[in-house]
């Protein structure tokens, strides 16, 4: 059997923890918490429900919301379709303008291109040389007719941290509604939904090592009232999402987000550490350039290009597991549409690489990463192109 490669791919999807696990087992199987859990009248459904709702407060716990705000989806993507065209379908008049950025995901993106099909005039702002995008271009962006303005947190292929709180009190003091995309972000940064002037925000549990298939939406109180649904048929979730609830997956997320809550700190500090290590062993690598802010970022994800030399990214493929761009630009073999906005032409965002670092990375996964990507370059005399964080 051939070796496994090392997983350097968490910013794609997250291992399920095997605590997790043992919680979405309790509600599969006769002899578990099986039931719909819309089926108030016998025990099982009351069982199944009392899960659903108990997950409900541990996702609310760890974002400062409050549990009724939570709107149970199958995803960030699923997320964001519903806060972008909910809000744009919910509206008594049509047109107006919404405002994003080139560097979002393709889930975003792809739905704002939707609206903007649909009439909606949309500005996709820039990022800067950092990769991030200021309260102030979003203020500058803003118009009389803006209604919602959709940005990520932290940025998917960079690890870019965006200041949200600055962002959210310009859009508010617009009278817009902002929506953040924190799939990546969520359990990273430490989030307070009671303090930040943010009305929608997306989250996905795999993620943050829970399943596949599951996410939720924020919506708060400036929102409750300026969304309309996407999916029909029962009037589940307030009326803002129909469908029998998962109660294993969704019952597994809120395990996750427990313990993201439980483990951040020590986690956070584990992954930066892990994250110096590996780029002190590269910066022999002439030409190696960190894509994206030094300092405004995340400690767990990293854009690397090798600007000079030779990169044989097959080869490292072999042995290495990672991204080249996001999983969706993987998919059609596009360059990443984030490094051609900061700059990249498609030569150089071929020789970049995505590395992402998570809760099973060990010391000794860092150190042979670290060797399998100087081997699959021709080095030089040591040069760093840029400031190491």
């Amino acid at each position: 059997m051939n070796k496994r490669p090392l997983y350097f791919d968490y910013a794609a999807t997250t291992p399920v923890d095997e605590r997790v696990i043992q919680v979405m087992l309790e509600c599969l199987g006769f002899d578990a918490h099986f039931g719909n859990p819309a089926s108030s009248s016998h025990a099982f459904g009351q069982e199944a429900r009392g899960y659903v709702e108990g997950a409900r407060r541990q996702v609310a716990q760890l974002v400062g919301a409050l549990p009724e705000q939570i709107v149970w989806t199958s995803g960030a993507t699923e997320s964001n379709n519903l806060a972008l065209k909910g809000v744009m379908q919910a509206r008594a008049v049509g047109g107006g303008h919404i405002i994003t950025s080139q560097i979002e995901h393709k889930a975003v993106l792809d739905t704002a291109r939707h609206l903007q099909a649909a009439g909606v005039a949309v500005t996709y702002l820039a990022p800067d040389a950092d990769g991030l995008i200021s309260a102030r271009a979003v203020r500058e962006a803003l118009r009389e007719d803006t209604f919602l303005v959709s940005l990520m947190l932290v940025n998917n292929e960079l690890g870019t941290l965006n200041d949200i709180p600055a962002i959210a009190q310009a859009v508010r003091e617009h009278g817009a509604l902002l929506h953040v995309d924190a799939a990546q972000g969520v359990g990273k940064v430490a989030i307070d939904l009671a303090q930040w002037p943010v009305d929608l925000m997306s989250f996905s549990a795999h993620k943050l090592y829970g399943p596949k298939g599951i996410g939720a939406l924020y919506v708060g109180p400036r929102a409750q009232q300026r969304l309309q649904a996407q999916i029909h048929g029962g009037g589940h979730e307030r009326g803002l999402r129909s469908g029998t609830l998962a109660t294993h997956q969704i019952a597994a997320m809120g395990a996750a987000f427990a313990l993201a809550g439980e483990l951040f700190e020590a986690e956070t500090a584990t992954i930066a550490r892990l994250r110096a290590r590996l780029l002190e062993q590269l910066a022999g690598i002439t030409g190696l350039r960190l894509n994206g802010s030094v300092t405004q970022r995340i400690p767990h994800t990293l854009s690397l290009t090798f600007t000079e030399g030779g990169f044989d990214g097959a080869a490292l493929g072999a042995a290495l597991a990672f991204s080249a761009t996001s999983a969706c630009n993987s998919a059609s073999n596009a360059p990443s549409h984030v490094l051609l906005a900061l700059g990249h032409d498609a030569g150089l965002a071929a020789r970049t690489i995505r590395l992402s670092l998570g809760r099973f990375t060990r010391e000794e996964d860092v150190d042979r990463a670290a060797q399998l990507i100087k081997a699959s370059t021709a080095t030089a005399p040591a040069f760093w192109a840029t400031t190491q964080p």
